[in-house]
């Protein structure tokens, strides 16, 4: 098998998450830390997660070390708003940016001075720490199991917020609203292709999370009735655009240097009884757009025989795009996918195929940064037939692969194949996408 290409994407082109104008993103942050006033007036009132936080900084020698230097690191041309001022000082405005955040829901940003332009922040606290995550100090921290532990915690408080009523206050026709203008632009046909009523309020939806979370309406990409026995073939698990397709993958590979090898032990989370199977076999990955369909759909018919859920970091991004490389990514894991595949948290589904050919692949959803609740929805040993729902994101969307064995020999399709001319193919939920090469 020819060994996998490598092409270097557009920054931003990355399902529309972060604008690709680091400007932009300076702007934003700058603007909320306005908003959010004095963290030392504030930290009193801050909400028992984020004063937890502070205290795990502040108590751990490391920790407390790590979090001062992965602000001092930042390059001074870096470090600034667009009016000169600093974007985010140290750890204490850091996590008073936090406390706001966590009882909000993303807007729609619509910038009436740039229009059709790429401005929404739909990873806030990416945002927040966009340029420490390419620092040493800030790797150091991101990797580190405590404090992801603490970033979980925080998490789970925003998603009580993100599922509850008054998070839908964005879904509106304003400007700014997740139904105005701008918005419509970008996601076009929502009630033709959703499942919604536009004559209720919020269009329907209970929460934020409601919204993300939201179906295709019947008969919107269905499998057709032909191929529905057609075991030989795969379909798009996902809504998505093609990040790579890897052969001759290796069980162990150096996934943090430069091109970003496929490592199976490590995204497999170490399994003993499947990772080996896979070795030298194939990776398909592709990611998923902030404003479509977040759910994941069975890619085969077989039988889910195993289900893993792997905590993982949710801010670390790859060192070859760190400063120091000389290459930061301005969009957080943006130029990171393929290296948090490894390290990032995830759900394992692992099917054995009814086509014995294709036999045991694994389905890998892959969390970036706060799109890190990743929810199963099937269980071991349960039948699944192509195209029938197997889990989702909450709060959007993020990256996802299929693993296939070796002895599978999948052909996947020449159109879904990044090349030169077209680094990201679009891919429908449910599209046929590979096939086994007779």
């Amino acid at each position: 098998m020819p060994a996998q290409r490598v092409f270097r994407h557009r920054i931003g082109v990355f399902g529309g998450w972060m604008p690709g104008d680091k400007a932009v993103i300076r702007s934003w942050v700058a603007k909320k830390i306005k908003e959010a006033g004095d963290p030392s007036a504030n930290a009193d009132s801050w909400h028992s997660v984020i004063k937890e936080f502070r205290r795990l900084i502040e108590q751990v020698p490391e920790l407390y070390k790590g979090f001062h230097e992965m602000f001092t690191e930042i390059p001074p041309d870096y470090a600034t708003d667009p009016t000169g001022k600093p974007v985010l000082k140290d750890y204490m405005e850091m996590l008073n940016l936090f406390d706001s955040i966590i009882a909000q829901a993303p807007e729609w940003h619509n910038d009436p001075n740039n229009p059709g332009a790429n401005d929404l922040v739909g990873f806030p606290i990416n945002a927040i720490l966009d340029w420490p995550m390419g620092t040493d100090a800030g790797y150091a921290m991101f990797v580190n199991p405590t404090v992801n532990a603490q970033f979980k915690k925080m998490f789970d408080v925003w998603t009580t917020y993100l599922t509850s009523p008054p998070s839908r206050s964005v879904l509106t026709t304003e400007d700014n609203g997740w139904f105005g203008p701008s918005a419509s632009a970008a996601i076009p046909d929502f009630v033709e292709t959703y499942e919604c009523d536009p004559e209720a309020d919020y269009y329907g939806f209970k929460s934020w999370d409601d919204f993300f979370t939201r179906l295709f309406r019947p008969n919107v990409r269905e499998i057709a009735p032909d191929l529905m026995d057609r075991d030989d073939i795969v379909h798009s698990a996902c809504e998505s655009a093609v990040y790579r397709v890897a052969n001759n993958v290796q069980a162990l590979d150096q996934f943090w240097l430069k091109g970003q090898s496929y490592s199976l032990n490590h995204m497999l989370n170490n399994d003993c009884d499947y990772a080996s199977v896979f070795a030298g076999g194939t990776v398909y990955q592709a990611f998923l757009s902030a404003t479509k369909y977040h759910r994941w759909h069975a890619p085969v018919n077989g039988v889910v025989v195993k289900t893993v859920q792997v905590p993982g970091t949710y801010y670390a991004e790859a060192p070859s795009e760190s400063f120091d490389a000389g290459n930061p990514d301005p969009s957080g894991p943006n130029n990171s996918q393929a290296f948090i595949t490894a390290i990032a948290a995830r759900a394992l589904i692992f099917i054995r195929a009814k086509d014995p050919r294709i036999g045991l692949m694994c389905f890998i959803g892959v969390g970036m940064a706060e799109v890190s609740t990743c929810e199963i929805t099937v269980k071991e040993g349960e039948a699944i037939t192509k195209g029938q729902q197997i889990g989702m994101f909450h709060f959007g969307g993020s990256t996802h692969c299929l693993v296939f064995r070796p002895e599978a020999n999948i052909q996947i399709d020449s159109r879904f194949i990044p090349s030169e001319d077209n680094p990201s193919p679009e891919v429908e939920l449910k599209e046929v996408i590979a096939s086994v090469n007779v």
